[in-house]
């Protein structure tokens, strides 16, 4: 049975959460703090985590970066806020999908699903590096080399897409496409989200970012990664 790990300080919330999980088959944990969380997470590390921002003790995204440092167990960020730098630090530091509460029970299922999926099965992790004269992509170990031996730091995120890409290498890739891919099934219009990971990719891996050679945008198509 998949283990899900709720961690949210509203008790209507996790009540809510606990008894729909439940009904589809899931086996559900609550904690109300992050120090809670992150002992259950040691305890027995689940399937999945819900996570909540706004906990009482440790911030959510603190609690995250935690997690990160010790798993990559899947994260869905549940939270109260909207402002669009939230998401980007909470997806940035390894989270798989962020939904904002008030949310619909029906898409954050889905959202949930999906993110199971990324986790039990990364098709990533099978694909041979990709090689160029510039830089090396080591997908299976998440290891960037650059010509000279320099190692790259990519975030999180940066992995996902860039991997999304390296599976259909020299083909285009749809923006929406994309946004499902790498962010969830709840994305489809925030074309900037990935021009700025783009442009992010494009600093630390082509020898020119202003006239790449690997990372192609096709206006108002997609993006193809060509090696």
């Amino acid at each position: 049975m998949t283990r899900i790990l709720v961690v949210d300080d509203e008790p209507a919330i996790a009540r809510t959460l606990r008894i729909n999980l439940a009904s589809r088959g899931y086996d559900v944990q609550l904690a109300g703090d992050g120090r809670s969380a992150l002992s259950a997470c040691e305890e027995e590390l689940p399937d999945l985590v819900v996570l909540d921002l706004g906990l009482p003790d440790i911030d959510g995204v603190q609690v995250l970066a935690r997690l990160r440092e010790r798993c990559a167990v899947p994260v869905v960020v549940l939270s109260a806020r909207h402002d669009s730098d939230d998401k980007v630090e909470a997806l940035d530091l390894g989270a798989d999908d962020y939904v904002t509460k008030p949310f619909g029970m029906d898409e954050f299922m889905a959202r949930l699903r999906a993110a199971l999926r990324r986790g039990g099965a990364d098709q990533t992790e099978a694909l041979p590096p990709v090689e160029t004269p510039d830089f090396v992509l080591d997908l299976r170990e998440r290891r960037a080399t650059l010509a000279d031996g320099t190692r790259v730091n990519l975030t999180p995120t940066e992995w996902r897409l860039v991997g999304a890409l390296a599976k259909r290498r020299g083909s285009l890739v749809p923006r929406a496409e994309l946004l499902h891919e790498v962010w969830g099934p709840g994305y489809g219009r925030e074309s900037n989200y990935l021009r700025v990971y783009a442009n992010q990719l494009r600093r630390k891996l082509e020898p020119v970012p202003s006239e790449p050679r690997y990372l192609l945008t096709e206006p108002g198509l997609g993006y193809r990664l060509v090696v």
